[in-house]
């Protein structure tokens, strides 16, 4: 299973529990999984406990490091700022993400902040990895829901 399959496993069981679908995995540099969650906003009554930043928190541990370097962070949706600023803080070299979100977007959208001159570590972002089947997971959730 590829990491970003990991990361919608993670999304569709985040859906079950009544969280927003948004799914997370780290890979350490070598390639092997450190970190896996999915969003628990909602069962933590915590709306700093995304799926980025617990997968992070988790993989730091894995890793007995602070700082993640070479490490991947693997996930369903664009990070918003507190997520992006995360991946800044945990210094991952990478970035990985499924859909855009151009209203909660903080890579390549909002707060952009990856492109300010004050973020002290910038990893590398790609965007877009099985976009379409991120966003329609995020589609049918907030549908449902309407």
């Amino acid at each position: 299973m590829t990491p970003m399959e990991i990361a919608l496993e993670e999304a569709r069981a985040a859906g079950l529990r009544g969280e927003v679908p948004i799914g997370a995995a780290v890979t350490a540099a070598d390639g092997r999984l450190l970190s896996r969650d999915g969003n628990r906003v909602e069962a933590r009554r915590d709306p700093s406990a995304h799926a980025e930043v617990l997968a992070l928190r988790a993989a730091a541990v894995a890793a007995g490091d602070k700082h993640l370097a070479g490490a991947t962070l693997w996930v369903t949706l664009e990070p918003c700022a507190m997520c992006a600023q995360a991946a800044s803080l945990f210094r991952v070299g990478r970035v990985v993400f499924g859909a855009y979100d151009p209203k909660g977007g903080g890579t390549e959208h909002g707060a952009r902040v990856f492109s300010h001159p004050q973020c002290n570590h910038v990893p590398e972002v790609v965007g877009g990895v099985r976009e379409s089947e991120a966003g329609a997971m995020l589609r049918e959730f907030f549908q449902a829901r309407r």
